[in-house]
């Protein structure tokens, strides 16, 4: 596969760049097997952290497919819309979208001042675990995935408000499975970005051993506004 060597680090983009053009120029085409991850590491001079950022992306924008093992194939020759049914549904109506992640931020703004006042030392000590696992899974999608949503729903459950959790659930529902992929790809399997998700979740964690609703509300907002600025990307 001819590539250009990267000069500077953590350019997953310019990777992904770089192979969908020898997709859409017909050196790659549909059916070809991708190099593997070492080799394709090696050929642009990048860790293969960065490397599995830039096929997490094209497999999240439908030009390959990731299998287990991890080898990769080219799936598409040509441009294509992710083809979750549910992110389509959302994106006939973008407005239920836009009235869903407002709702959901209003909710845990709320719910994480709560938190600050009510949780427990049991409370701290279980979010205190998650903020260790959230480190430790930088870089891997499926456990950044899984983690940060065991978070957001253990501050829930700190408000110790039963409401409060089934609210949290029935908005999160909703959006989970339409936004899954494009989360995964541009969240969790991007290390940098994944790297600044730690430092938000850490800050609100510090702010809720703390017990400063006030801090704890605005580290909220900033952390949910920056993961909607990446989402509205796509929808």
């Amino acid at each position: 596969m001819e590539v250009t060597r990267l000069t500077k680090r953590n350019h997953y983009e310019e990777i992904a760049e770089q192979i969908k053009l020898l997709i859409t120029d017909g050196k790659l085409k549909v059916g070809d097997k991708l190099p593997s991850t070492k080799e394709m590491s090696e050929q642009f001079g990048v860790g293969r952290s960065t490397t599995r950022e830039a096929l997490s992306a094209l497999k999240a924008m439908g030009w390959i497919e990731i299998r287990q093992g991890g080898g990769c194939r080219v799936i598409s020759s040509a441009p294509v819309d992710i083809a979750l049914p549910e992110l389509q549904a959302l994106r006939s109506n973008r407005e239920t979208l836009l009235e869903l992640l407002e709702v959901r931020q209003s909710l845990e703004v709320s719910n994480v001042a709560i938190a600050a006042e009510k949780r427990t030392e049991a409370d701290v000590a279980a979010l205190n675990a998650l903020i260790l696992e959230m480190e430790r899974s930088i870089g891997d999608d499926l456990e950044g995935e899984r983690t940060d949503l065991l978070f957001h729903l253990t501050l829930a459950k700190a408000t110790h408000n039963s409401i409060m959790v089934r609210l949290f659930e029935s908005i999160t529902s909703q959006m989970e499975m339409a936004i899954r992929e494009i989360r995964r790809a541009e969240l969790y399997a991007n290390r940098s970005v994944s790297e600044q998700l730690y430092e938000e979740h850490s800050a609100i964690f510090q702010a809720i051993v703390n017990q400063d609703a006030s801090l704890a509300s605005d580290k909220m907002k900033q952390h949910l506004q920056h993961v909607e600025s990446i989402l509205m990307k796509y929808v």
